[in-house]
This record gives C-alpha cells, structure tokens and sequence, in this order.
C-alpha cells in the first residue's frame, strides 16, 4: 500500500522531471541548448510530449500475437515497480519490513526480462525478437556480478533486511563499526558518513563499482543499451509498440533508474541516514535524524546517482555485443567472486 501511494505518483512525476533533466544535461554535455520553447526555459516541453503521447493511435501488428503483445508491457513495469515495496523509505515505523527483502528485491526484478522477451516474440517482427534475445542474454549475464556485490553487502550486514542494513549505517545502529578498518575509532554513535558501509570497509568502493556498472546494464541505459540499439536494431524489442504503450516502456527505464539508485544508496551510502556526524557539541546527525529528514536525503542520494547515470550515457559510446559481454564474464564476474571471499575474511577478522 505505501508502495502505491507514495511511488506511484512520485515515479510518475520524476520521469516527467527526470526526461527535462536528461534533455537539459546532455545538452550542456554536447554544448547545446536543450528544450528552452514550450514554457520559461522549456519547461513545459515533457509535459507536451506527454500530451501527445497519449493521443496517438494504439497500433497493433496485425501478425503479432495479440495476448503477448499486450502484456509484456504491463509485466516489464508491474515487476520493476513490486520492487519498490521492499525499499526503507525512512525510519521503521513509516517502512514495512521485509526480513528478506534483498531477495525479494532480486527475485521480482528478474522477471522483467520475461515481458521483453514475450514483447519480441510477440511483436512478430526480426528487429524486436533481435532485441529480445540481447536483453536476455545481457540481464542473464549482468544478473551474477549484481547478484554478488549485492551479497557481499548482505555478508558484510549479516542480513537480507534493507531497513536493518540501513539502521546499521548510522546512529540507529548497534553493532561496532570501524573507520576505514581502524578498530579504536568507533563510529556508532557520530553517525554521518562515518558510518556508512563504503568508509566502514574500504573494499566497498570497488563492490559499489560493480554494482553501478551493472545495474546500468540491467536498466539497458547507454554504453549498455544493445537491446533496443537504435542504429541497428530501429528500436529493439518495442519497435512495433506505439502510445501509451510505448510510454510505458519508458517509464519502466525510467523506474529501473531510479530503483537502482535508491538501492545503491541504501546498500552502500546510509540510505535515509543523514551525511552529517555528530562533532562536539555539534550534535549534526541526531539535528538531521527522523522521518521527514530521512525521506530527503534518500531521495537526495537517489537522485545524484540518477544524475550519475544520465552523464554516462552522454558520455561513453556504445558497446559492442562482444565487449558487453566479455564485460561481464572476464571482469565484472571473477571481480566480483573475489572481492565476496575479501569481504567474509574482512567480517571474520573484525570479528
């Protein structure tokens, strides 16, 4: 339920503001302008491009099949936006806790690829089951090095529950934690930065790494967009879609964006933790410590890791299909099964 009455019209709104944002960024990468007609300052362009969106005309293939077509959309977006339940929006008593929820989390996220297959196979067209096949083959192969940064911080927290990891990264928690791995510097009661799991082991910075390169290609964002490649493949597994369906593609890219950020804030950076420690009589984390407070610096974090991707996409090309995964089986993959046996020596040393 808090699911729907808070990220619904959240995420609905962000992928308005998130498009302007995109267009505005990757026009100051390029040196251009960016929309700047529709309103003051362009403001008001995703707004007509919404308007018109839901105004063309729902064209189906006449040799698609009819059920498939018609579902996959739904499946691909109904599976990315079941994983927002399990996310920590601020303290437990505004949460519902999942004692497992990093394995839901994984587990209904995966059956998105499920829905672009069935929108290749259903679209009856080369181009869409082309696109199809290289999503499945990219999401089954960047799954595993996501899966593992994911259980390395689940290994390192000794839980699967996102409220619990995020309650251990600041003042909230209980258990010792460490600075860097310098044992007399507790850090439990500063709370801030200090606490969170990139600077209590320093390895996590190369975990969070993996995790970020992977959750790009899990959200088929550029170098990692090979699914609906433009220049070969005309618009991959949605090719044949049009309107409000087609919209709801977007918004499902949009949504994996903003749920890997908010992942990535919360295994990594404190999630709802404030970045401000307690010094002195300076009592920073505990003044910028509750539900209201936690709710913003986790959409904050979220966001900068958005803005993160956006400058990615406009940044490096695109892969190859060889490079993309060679990516993933000769790097991403050993890296990461090495740095989970680093991070259990870590956590039985320190213990």
């Amino acid at each position: 339920m808090i699911t729907f009455i808070f990220f619904l019209p959240f995420l609905l709104g962000f992928v308005v503001v998130g498009v302007y944002g995109e267009r505005k960024i990757a026009a100051f990468v390029q040196n251009r302008l960016g929309p700047m007609e529709v309103g003051p300052k362009g403001l008001f362009q995703t707004v007509a491009d919404l308007l018109k969106m839901l105004q063309k005309e729902d064209i189906r293939p006449k040799a698609a099949d009819k059920a498939l077509f018609l579902l996959a959309p739904i499946l691909i977006f109904g599976s990315i936006f079941g994983g927002f339940a399990a996310l920590p929006l601020t303290t437990e008593a505004f949460t519902p806790a999942f004692s497992v929820g990093v394995f839901y989390l994984l587990a209904i996220v995966s059956i998105d690829v499920l829905g672009i297959l069935m929108a290749g196979w259903g679209s009856n067209n080369k181009y869409s089951l082309y696109g199809a096949m290289r999503s499945a083959a990219q999401i089954v192969s960047y799954e595993i090095p996501l899966g593992l940064s994911v259980l390395a911080v689940v290994m390192y927290a000794q839980t699967m529950d996102l409220q619990v990891i995020t309650q251990q990264q600041g003042i909230l928690g209980e258990a010792p934690r460490y600075f860097l791995g310098i044992a007399s510097l507790e850090v439990t009661g500063i709370g801030g930065f200090l606490s969170w799991n990139v600077f209590t082991m320093p390895f996590m910075w190369v975990v969070f790494l993996i995790f970020f390169i992977s959750g790009l290609a899990e959200s088929n964002r550029v170098p990692f967009d090979l699914p609906e490649a433009e220049s070969e493949l005309i618009g991959g597994y949605h090719t044949e879609y049009s309107g409000f369906r087609w919209g709801i593609f977007m918004l499902s890219e949009y949504a994996m964006m903003l749920l890997v950020s908010f992942l990535a804030a919360i295994l990594f950076f404190g999630g709802w933790n404030t970045p401000l420690p307690n010094v002195g009589v300076l009592k920073l984390a505990d003044w910028t410590t509750g539900p209201v407070w936690g709710a913003f610096w986790l959409v904050s974090k979220g966001t900068f890791f958005i803005f993160l991707q956006i400058m990615v996409r406009w940044t490096y090309p695109r892969l190859r299909v060889d490079q993309l995964m060679s990516l993933s089986w000769k790097y991403l993959t050993p890296a990461a099964i090495l740095l989970l046996f680093v991070v259990g020596i870590w956590k039985l040393w320190m213990l």
